[in-house]
């Protein structure tokens, strides 16, 4: 159970750095970010930070928002 913990630990790690990388490489920010996803910029900030457990639709909103496929949110660094 340990192993499995530390694997979605690392997984939503992942995703909040390729979605901070992604907002500023477009230099969004997180407000502006939110306003394209329709999502909340607190949201935003949680998810960054990797305190937010993403679901599908909200995934699929932040990888429109910064137009790219929503696999790309999970690829590694």
């Amino acid at each position: 159970m340990e192993d499995f913990d530390d694997e979605l630990y690392q997984a939503r790690m992942l995703l909040a750095a390729n979605v901070q990388r992604l907002r500023q490489e477009r230099n969004f920010s997180q407000e502006g970010l939110a306003a394209h996803a329709g999502i909340h910029r607190t949201f935003v900030s949680h998810m960054e930070r990797g305190a937010r457990n993403l679901t599908l639709d909200n995934l699929t909103r932040i990888s429109l928002a910064l137009e790219v496929p929503m696999y790309e949110l999970f690829m590694p660094l």
